[in-house]
């Protein structure tokens, strides 16, 4: 299967989803390229960016179920093809 690389962007305004995301992101650690975290303190939110390698049904089942979360979005952007 062709992979692809994307972009997933991770708003997290409810911290204690935090345990489930970093739970997530460890299942598919083997497609991961980098993560980069920021605390906004001022703003009482944590701003995650990865960059990732995968198949696009991977990035997508990765992406929903942080989606999903209570106190989280997420975006993805796909690198072309």
């Amino acid at each position: 299967m062709e992979s692809r690389v994307a972009v997933i962007a991770i708003i997290v305004q409810d911290s204690s989803s935090a345990v489930s995301i970093n739970a997530l992101l460890h299942e598919y650690d083997q497609y991961i390229i980098g993560r980069m975290g920021i605390p906004y303190r001022t703003k009482g939110i944590s701003i995650i960016n990865i960059a990732i390698d995968a198949p696009q049904d991977a990035i997508n089942r990765l992406a929903g179920g942080i989606g999903r979360l209570s106190g989280v979005s997420a975006k993805t952007v796909y690198a072309p093809a």
